[in-house]
């Protein structure tokens, strides 16, 4: 026997499209602000161009890295102070980077939440962005996803992806 499976929209399955939206408008002006010379692309895209200075990079080898902040997140989520964990993320990344002698170029972020809350994703992103200003790298783009049944109302995870230059020259 087959059943027939009734369709189902965006907001049946609890995904807000005008949170959605609302998140857009309110970050994209926060990731636009750390644009450096090297970013072609604008926010919204499904990825970030960037053009490396061959000016500056005779031969251009690339670093990347990927981090979280982990419990830290309970804590923001607890105290409903979110723009400091978003700055603690870039540095997670700088800081693992400069080990291998390199400066940070760009920067992707994943968020997932349960249900979308604008506000919350306005504070993350400003930390991003005051990280990225303090550190002269860029945040190009990246993925939120509202997530019911994964994660409960409140809850989220942040993630960033950097890629970076070594410094060859000493």
């Amino acid at each position: 026997s087959t059943e027939e499976i009734a369709p189902m929209d965006y907001k049946q399955s609890g995904v807000d499209i005008d949170a959605g939206n609302e998140v857009v408008r309110r970050i994209v002006r926060l990731a636009r602000s750390t644009f450096t010379p090297g970013v072609l692309s604008e926010i919204g895209s499904f990825g970030g161009l960037f053009r490396l200075d061959p000016s500056a990079h005779a031969e251009p080898v690339l670093v990347s890295s990927a981090d979280g902040v982990g419990t830290k997140l309970k804590i923001a989520m607890a105290t409903g102070i979110h723009s400091t964990v978003g700055g603690d993320l870039v540095n997670h990344c700088v800081n693992d980077i400069l080990t291998l002698g390199a400066e940070p170029l760009f920067f992707l972020d994943y968020l997932a939440m349960g249900k979308l809350d604008p506000n919350v994703v306005e504070q993350l992103v400003e930390g991003i962005a005051r990280a990225c200003h303090a550190t002269g790298c860029a945040l190009i783009g990246g993925e939120t996803a509202e997530m019911p049944g994964v994660y409960a109302a409140g809850d989220y995870d942040l993630v960033i992806t950097d890629v970076d230059m070594p410094r060859l020259d000493g």
